[in-house]
């Protein structure tokens, strides 16, 4: 995936007390994603966005946009990638 493709894909990460708790305990980040991505797309976004190995992608729909949450492989750290993000 192209990187301009990815950055509309992936509009921004999303952060609250259970994705914290999520980025520590499950090697997991949260992202505001585009209505119409899929899981595929989402994947692939994150990976060439953050040049990470994503292991799966679950989204939801909410009043604030659609939701991706996504593990990341254990090789990746998602505290690492939070940080480079300025989250924590």
């Amino acid at each position: 995936m192209r990187l301009e493709d990815a950055q509309k894909v992936v509009i921004r990460p999303y952060v609250t007390e259970r994705t914290f708790d999520q980025i520590e305990r499950e090697n997991k980040l949260c992202f505001i994603v585009l209505d119409k991505a899929s899981k595929n797309q989402v994947a692939a976004a994150v990976e060439a966005l953050y040049e990470v190995k994503v292991d799966s992608v679950n989204t939801a729909r909410t009043i604030r946009g659609k939701k991706a949450f996504v593990r990341l492989s254990p090789e990746n750290s998602a505290t690492e990638l939070a940080t480079k993000l300025g989250l924590v």
